[in-house]
């Protein structure tokens, strides 16, 4: 069983994974935590790891997949949190940070620098590296 923990894709991953005709046998349930609030909430980052590490970190998509995984019944987690467009002046557009979290292992980090290539680019290159992630985690 599956689950994610989107920020910057904002569902889309779960979205891509429910337009699949049976995928109740595989996806379990996906968080959208948009806001550092909500990623505390419902994921349990700690709002010492938000503030000191920032949202966009490795230690927070880390800690967003674990959480996935400690609130679900699934068996591997993806984290995406990222800087889909341009925001701050010191914030890297198209900077994500994956985790991706599975029962009985270590969790996995990866970082990928899309460039300033718009929001919706940005999404849909994310969501590659999530797939690649759920694909390397099932072998």
């Amino acid at each position: 069983m599956l689950a994610t923990a989107e920020s910057c894709t904002g569902g889309l991953l779960a979205s891509l994974l429910t337009d699949v005709e049976g995928c109740a046998n595989a996806f379990e349930r996906g968080f959208v935590t948009y806001s550092a609030a909500a990623k505390c909430e419902l994921l349990h980052v700690s709002r010492d790891k938000v503030e000191h590490c920032h949202a966009v970190s490795r230690e927070v998509a880390v800690a967003m997949a674990e959480g996935a995984l400690a609130a679900s019944h699934a068996h591997i987690a993806v984290g995406i949190t990222g800087f889909a467009g341009p925001g701050a002046p010191e914030d890297e557009a198209g900077l994500v940070h994956f985790g991706c979290a599975c029962r009985n292992r270590q969790t996995v980090h990866r970082e990928a620098h899309f460039g300033d290539i718009g929001r919706g680019a940005t999404r849909i290159a994310a969501i590659r590296v999530a797939l690649e992630l759920f694909e390397e985690a099932l072998e």
